[in-house]
């Protein structure tokens, strides 16, 4: 009896448990799906998905990604038309879904015979069948599984419909059975007087299977160079620190063009020092242009997404087969993310979206600073000056500030070349006293050169003592080395800024001086043009006759001739040494700057010849002080010896001995 009992509770028990699964199952609930619809719960609520993305098994082979290779189509955003309002046409390649060039309708190439829209962006051409393309995707990954994909490789498929601002782009990659596993697409968009552009990348998981992906996009390349002389293009990466500071790292091309000291992706890499810096934007620039990419946060309120860092540089030498740079070599980088994970088909985050925006313009200050995101994001750090021997805290306020001004002075004298004369003698003026004081002092120091030589020839065998009784003459004669070098500290920050600033000024590029010379004051004066030969040894390409630079070596030589020279009269070797750097000097220079902006060359001729008058009136300042002093000669009598007696000057600084 008892085993009955026990037989019939668990029968009963059994059937109570199989209806719990059968009512579970959802096969008595009442809903609107029809036949060729399947319901999917989540999280209580009923949701419909199409029958036709809702594989039917999970037994997916991701031993291997495919995906079928389009048509390669070429589409085209934007126009090269300034009236059109657009700052650029795009045209883009389906292969890698990637901006084949970028053209702007702002400003031309600078050719002198035929100017043509300037090319922001270019492929960069590795190989016959290789070819580098700005945002394309890099290699798609499957991290769980273990397998890479190149899209870069595939053509998309371009759908037939097509906005006019923008462009679309889609690919299925499948597993090995040729099942679809996922589905991206991208999108490029533009609008009228913006300088963003806008990309956006889906990626959704058609597996039945949870998936850990990975992806890669390459940065813009193929910006070409701006520097009359020397290549200033680089890669520019900005971090943001924990104290709320954007920094920046960059990684200068010329130096990339040395392969020994970059043979280690570990050198490439567009790290900070400090590795809790969240990364923010990566760009590669040139002279006056600027190309930023940045991962727009979901997060409005944030500046950076935590899951994309920097990839490393890449360096392209096309050169390198004939083991001579070339001048044409390039750079560009990727970004990456960390690792995505992707829920089963029609689950909650089985898609997942991020958006890039790319900025391609001028690098102008003031424009950053006008657009919030620009200045919040810091893009005035893609703007690099010149001043290397100065700190940054230094040199980049200073040389802001004569942009600032000279573009104030600009709405009141609208021509640059006239402004930059008027700005060199304010400045000079401005620092004539600090200047005069310095060359007062020197040539006071200059007549006691005989003195000073006398003495290190007596205590020549005592160094402490010959330091010691010519620092009393210079005390007992009221001068003092530090008084004559003091000023040319004071006045060498301001130089170099506003050398830099008058270098990187955009404002320049294409501004003309007179209508018959110097018509571009971002490129050498070029009054005449011929063949180019180079000049051996030196290395150096002409091309033209450039009258501004010989100006400038004539400048120069006057300046050279009229400044005071110590300790010449008394020592001849030294007079020697004197008169070859007075031909010396000019000549180098002319070399040096023969290629120099001819709006830098201005700058330094304007302030050399206001240096050579600013030295005619110390000069005449100093007779003048000498014929006052020679007052109080006192004259030769019986009394005095037939001696004259001068008047003590009163001391630079009392006596502290």
């Amino acid at each position: 009896m008892k085993i009955k009992l026990a037989l019939f509770a668990f029968l009963f028990t059994f059937v109570l448990f199989c209806s719990f699964l059968v009512v579970d199952s959802g096969l008595f609930n009442i809903s609107s799906c029809r036949d060729d619809n399947k319901c999917i719960r989540l999280a209580g609520e009923m949701e419909l998905v199409q029958a036709d993305n809702i594989p039917e098994s999970d037994d997916y082979d991701f031993t291997q990604l495919r995906a079928s290779n389009a048509e390669n189509k070429t589409l085209t955003l934007g126009s090269t038309d300034k009236e059109s309002g657009y700052q650029f046409r795009l045209e883009l390649s389906s292969k890698g879904a990637a901006i084949k060039n970028a053209v702007s309708s702002m400003y031309d190439n600078r050719d002198p015979k035929d100017p043509q829209p300037l090319i922001l962006l270019s492929p960069i051409e590795k190989g016959p069948s290789d070819t580098v393309l700005s945002m394309a995707n890099g290699s798609f990954e499957l991290v769980d599984k273990k397998q890479r994909f190149p899209l870069n490789k595939l053509n998309w498929v371009v759908p037939d419909q097509q906005d006019k601002d923008l462009a679309v782009f889609q690919a299925v990659l499948t597993d090995a059975n040729g099942k679809d596993s996922i589905k991206l697409v991208k999108t490029f968009s533009i609008k009228p007087d913006c300088s963003d552009i806008d990309c956006k990348l889906t990626i959704e998981n058609l597996s039945l299977q949870p998936l850990k992906a990975a992806f890669q996009i390459q940065g813009p390349c193929g910006i070409s160079r701006e520097g009359a002389r020397g290549d200033m293009r680089n890669i520019i990466a900005a971090y943001m620190t924990n104290k709320g500071t954007i920094e920046s790292v960059k990684l200068d091309n010329s130096r990339m063009r040395k392969p020994a000291q970059y043979n280690n992706l570990e050198d490439l890499k567009l790290t900070h020092k400090d590795a809790s810096a969240q990364f923010m934007w990566a760009a590669i620039t040139n002279k006056y242009f600027a190309a930023i990419l940045h991962a727009v946060p979901e997060d409005d309120d944030s500046l950076y997404r935590s899951d994309i860092i920097p990839g490393p540089a890449q360096y392209y030498d096309p050169g390198i087969a004939e083991k001579k740079p070339n001048g044409d070599e390039n750079s560009t980088f990727t970004m990456q993310t960390g690792i995505i994970s992707l829920e089963p088909v029609g689950i909650i985050n089985s898609v997942k979206t991020y958006n890039f925006q790319l900025y391609l313009g001028t690098k102008d200050k003031s424009l950053f600073e006008k657009n919030p995101v620009y200045s919040k994001l810091g893009y005035f750090h893609s703007i690099k000056f010149l001043g290397c021997c100065l700190p940054k805290f230094i040199i980049n306020p200073l040389a802001f500030g004569i942009m600032a001004i000279m573009k104030w002075m600009y709405g009141f004298i609208p021509n640059y070349g006239v402004v930059i004369i008027i700005f060199v003698v304010l400045v000079r003026l401005a620092l004539h006293p600090v200047t005069k004081h310095s060359q007062v002092s020197m040539m006071r120091m200059q007549k006691l050169g005989p003195k000073a030589e006398a003495i290190k020839a007596k205590y020549a065998n005592n160094k402490n003592e010959m330091n010691r009784q010519v620092m009393q003459l210079y005390r007992d004669e009221g001068v003092s080395p530090v008084s004559s070098m003091l000023p040319m500290f004071i006045q060498m920050p301001i130089w170099i800024a506003l050398y830099s600033a008058i270098y990187a000024n955009i404002e320049l590029r294409g501004a003309a001086f007179l209508p018959f010379w110097i018509t571009d004051l971002s490129a050498p004066d070029a009054l005449v043009r011929f063949s180019e030969f180079t000049i051996p040894l030196l290395d150096i390409h002409i091309d033209s006759f450039n009258l501004l630079p010989l100006l400038l070596g004539t400048a120069m030589f006057l300046q050279q001739k009229l400044m005071p020279h110590s300790s010449g009269n008394s020592n001849p070797q030294v007079a020697q040494q004197q008169k070859m750097m007075m031909i010396m000097m000019p000549i180098m220079m002319l070399v040096f700057l023969y290629k120099a902006p001819s709006g830098l060359n201005m700058y330094i001729m304007a302030s050399t010849f206001a240096g050579v008058a600013e030295q005619v009136v110390i000069r005449k300042h100093i007779r003048e002080k000498e014929a006052e002093e020679s007052v109080g000669l006192v004259p030769a009598t019986s009394k005095t010896g037939g001696k004259t007696k001068k008047k003590k000057p009163k001391p630079f600084f009392k006596n502290s001995i």
